[in-house]
């Protein structure tokens, strides 16, 4: 029987994964940043300019949202740590995205790496 770190572990020998040094360059480069962390990891802080759908929602959110529908597009992925983005990038791949890359680490690193970490605003109905 096979575990979440075994289902990890094939996702990551299938999928490219960016290193950290070559992090901020991925982000700059792709069309769209999908955080695929939970709505509560969002809120405290995500990477500038990502969208968030959760690993649960995932496939369905890229069958219903037009704009998502680009399967040539350039989707960097990550959540807190690679493994939900690995498992995200490889089933990408089996839907037929052609250029989807996995943040190496996740977020814990990009942060660790004291790279810059985006905030949602909230609005002020005071």
């Amino acid at each position: 029987m096979k575990t979440a770190q075994d289902l990890v572990a094939a996702a990551k020998a299938s999928i490219t994964e960016v290193p950290m040094e070559g992090a901020e360059e991925a982000v700059m480069t792709a069309d769209v940043i999908i955080d695929v962390r939970e709505g509560n990891e969002y809120q405290d802080g995500h990477i500038g300019g990502a969208i968030n759908i959760p690993r649960g929602l995932l496939e369905f959110m890229l069958s219903t949202d037009e704009s998502l529908q680009d399967r040539s597009r350039r989707v960097l992925v990550y959540c807190k740590t690679s493994g939900r983005a690995a498992l995200a990038a490889q089933t990408m791949g089996e839907m037929g995205y052609l250029h989807v890359k996995s943040i190496a680490g996740g977020f814990d690193e990009w942060k660790g790496a004291g790279k810059a970490i985006a905030h949602p605003t909230t609005p002020d109905f005071g």
